[in-house]
């Protein structure tokens, strides 16, 4: 990769790192649901209207859709509301790795060789270890719940190889668009029309902002720009760049919010990142041609992906 490009994945990686502190920010403004509903409103409109359609098959669109943006980033806002940290958080959720790894093996039959599986054995552990962490100092259910979050990111990346849109951006903006309705019946239903209307009642420029850069930076940049990397270089190239992710959201709330790590933490950083590398580097088997096994970049940004990455 010629250096301009490298540093492009690398400010991608840290705009996804430092969105998990916008998160934090935002969830101050708004309910979480109610949040990222609002979050892929403003990704889809006015896009929507002049992209044109996806030359995808609709259900494919629904289905990353609601994996990505209702069971990822869903589950996300609403563990981080329940006190899951944000550098925490951008960390377990790249757990991804071995979910999406699972599911293709389910549903495309692609086979993960010794190494990759040595590698999401190590990652599990690193998981394993982070649990062990929270659930002596923090809320054991928001960790649960950003593991499952992880679980629809692993979803929508099998989902969106499956459709393998010709054109990513407009595949993006429209599945930013389904999410938006079923959020807000969520929202309604659990948050309350009272706490809502409260919410967007009282918004100021720094709601605002926060919306903006989630829904814009991280979304629509974010992916514009990961989508132009993939166009241009081997996905087992780009791929690994998203283990910057957790480095860039565990640094930033520990500057900005002043998360402290613990060495348990530590621990399972290093375990979970080096398993994802592992999964990630390694070279994928040749003896079926249907064996794509690369480690599939977030289809969708992350956190922001979200993190679509994230959040």
């Amino acid at each position: 990769m010629r250096p301009s490009h490298i540093a492009l994945a690398v400010l991608v990686t840290a705009i996804w790192g430092v969105n998990f502190v916008v998160i934090e920010v935002g969830l101050d403004h708004f309910p979480p649901l109610l949040f990222s509903a609002l979050r892929f409103l403003v990704a889809a409109l006015p896009a929507v209207f002049f992209v044109g359609r996806p030359r995808v098959a609709w259900k494919l669109v629904v289905g990353v859709g609601l994996a990505l943006g209702v069971m990822k980033f869903g589950l996300l806002f609403v563990g981080m509301n329940q006190g899951m940290p944000a550098g925490l958080s951008s960390l377990v959720l790249q757990i991804q790795a071995v979910f999406t790894a699972l599911f293709a093996f389910v549903a495309l039959g692609e086979r993960p060789g010794r190494i990759r599986l040595a590698g999401m054995v190590v990652a599990l552990a690193g998981i394993g270890v982070a649990a062990a962490d929270e659930g002596a100092s923090g809320p054991l259910l928001g960790f649960t719940l950003v593991v499952v979050a992880a679980v629809g990111w692993g979803v929508s990346n099998v989902l969106t190889r499956k459709a393998a849109p010709s054109a990513p951006f407009t595949f993006m903006v429209w599945t930013s668009a389904v999410p938006v309705l079923p959020l807000l019946a969520l929202s309604l239903t659990f948050e309350g029309w009272d706490r809502d209307t409260q919410a967007l009642a009282s918004l100021d420029w720094a709601g605002a902002g926060i919306i903006a850069f989630v829904a814009w930076v991280t979304t629509l940049f974010g992916f514009g720009a990961w989508s132009f990397l993939l166009r241009s270089h081997p996905a087992s190239s780009v791929a690994p760049f998203t283990l910057l992710v957790p480095v860039f959201g565990m640094s930033s709330a520990a500057l900005f919010l002043g998360e402290s790590v613990s060495p348990l933490r530590w621990c399972a950083a290093a375990l979970l990142v080096g398993g994802v590398a592992l999964a990630s580097l390694a070279p994928a088997p040749r003896n079926r041609a249907v064996q794509r096994v690369d480690t599939p970049a977030p289809a969708l940004p992350v956190e922001d992906h979200e993190a679509h990455a994230s959040r």
